[in-house]
């Protein structure tokens, strides 16, 4: 009998550096336009948010089955808490390999940056979170950027290129990108189904944790992958 054939490997992103060093300003920039609108309150955006709200809330109060189920999905699987104990388990993991303290070091900081900006930029704009004489969830911090979409975006975009990195079966790779995507997705949904935050916070979120995870790639190309090109004698792509 001949041996299965081996699953076909996804390839390492040689050119994911150059794309994150031109993704990063990008993402930057749009991350500064929509915290400018917010702390302006500008009009057409308020409005925006706030008919957003009061139809999300309307479909909440009247659905109490998926509302119960989206609230399971925001407290316990896509909570912040939760993401970043997936995120420490990946670095000790990686700390475990042969040569891996330095991606783990590199995966543990850019977390911990995120969390300390998303908490800086709570405190300094002090956004309200809707109120509604019945509502179905509570959070407590400012509204300015959703934690929750901002967490889930920063530590799945940087699983998501670690695995790629190390040249996942294909299989796999399919599977972690679909579980990503609907995790940053619908944590993003369910923050507005449940009440707790305007729709531009979550965009806000998904936006900074973008930026966070791209530059953090760039500088992970910067100091690791680069000079160990170098050494080697290659040039980098």
């Amino acid at each position: 009998m001949h041996p299965a054939p081996a699953e076909p490997r996804t390839r390492p992103p040689e050119h994911a550096p150059s794309a994150a060093s031109r993704a990063a300003p990008v993402l930057a920039l749009c991350s500064a336009v929509l915290l400018l609108l917010v702390v302006a309150r500008w009009q057409p955006l308020m409005s925006a948010d706030a008919a957003v709200a009061r139809t999300t809330h309307r479909w909440a109060v009247g659905e109490r089955g998926l509302t119960h189920v989206f609230r399971v999905l925001t407290d316990w699987v896509w909570d912040p808490v939760t993401m970043r104990l997936l995120c420490a388990a990946a670095a000790l993991w990686l700390a475990r390999r042969r040569s891996g303290w330095r991606p783990a070091l590199w995966l543990a900081g850019a977390c911990a940056a995120a969390t300390l900006l998303q908490q800086a930029l709570k405190a300094a704009v002090g956004r309200p979170r809707p109120v509604w004489p019945d509502p179905v969830d509570s959070a407590r911090f400012a509204a300015f950027p959703s934690g929750h979409a901002m967490t889930a975006t920063v530590v799945c975009g940087l699983l998501l290129w670690l695995l790629h990195r190390h040249g996942v079966g294909r299989t796999r790779w399919r599977i972690a990108l679909v579980t990503a995507a609907v995790s940053v997705v619908g944590v993003g949904l369910t923050r507005v189904w449940l009440g707790v935050h305007w729709a531009s916070d979550v965009l806000g979120g998904w936006l900074l944790g973008a930026t966070v995870a791209t530059a953090a790639v760039w500088a992970y190309d910067w100091q690791v992958v680069r000079p160990k090109t170098a050494r080697a004698g290659g040039s980098p792509s």
